[in-house]
């Protein structure tokens, strides 16, 4: 679920002008599953464009405090989430911990690095939804911990069904700046792709593992 309709235009439209998204249906990307995707999305460019950094940092705040109030902690999902996680909890005056994919093998072994009580309450911050499987991760090693996950904020979801469905499953509420259906909106607007791209791009979205190019 998007925050609302202005703030994901105007997210959609600064992640666009600094190529954090880009968009190339007749050159697609390969992504590490092998899929073929007109769409390539990294958030943490974010973190390299000050004005920027601090829309996205402010408004993920702001809806943050919006949704739940202030939490005991925020937590990013390492390691897109880690930077941006950070600001955000600078700019509320909390603390901050971020999640590991798995446990470290040596050392003191954490998945949650930093200081965290069982008990407290915890918003999760992340750059990017796809199918949500990681994020979800996160959430659980949090749960694991024994402290209350609030909810999580993103940046941006690929709006996938699947994703849906596993957040819908695992109980958690989502929020995100933006998704893939406004990004299309702001990038016809704009002339970054033309009607005949908007259709590909919408049929990627639907069958992304099936897509040829088409």
């Amino acid at each position: 679920m998007i925050f609302n309709k202005e703030t994901a235009k105007k997210t959609a439209e600064v992640l666009l002008q600094i190529d954090a998204i880009k968009l190339q249906p007749k050159d697609p990307f390969t992504w590490a599953s092998g899929w073929q995707s007109p769409i390539y999305c990294d958030n943490r460019i974010v973190l390299s464009f000050p004005l920027i950094r601090n829309y996205i940092r402010g408004a993920l705040a702001k809806h943050i405090e919006d949704l739940y109030g202030k939490p005991d902690v925020i937590a990013g999902v390492a390691t897109g989430a880690i930077g941006i996680g950070a600001l955000v909890a600078e700019y509320l005056n909390l603390p901050f911990v971020y999640v590991r994919p798995e446990a470290k093998k040596h050392g003191r072994q954490n998945q949650i690095e930093g200081f965290i009580e069982k008990g407290q309450t915890v918003v999760v911050v992340e750059d990017l939804i796809s199918t949500g499987n990681s994020s979800l991760n996160a959430v659980r090693a949090l749960e694991e911990a024994e402290v209350n996950v609030k909810g999580m904020v993103a940046i941006f979801s690929y709006g996938f069904e699947v994703a849906a469905k596993n957040f819908e499953e695992a109980g958690v509420e989502l929020h995100t700046l933006s998704n893939y259906e406004t990004l299309l909106e702001q990038a016809l607007e704009t002339y970054y792709i033309t009607q005949d791209e908007q259709h590909s791009l919408t049929k990627w979205n639907a069958n992304p593992s099936e897509w040829n190019g088409n």
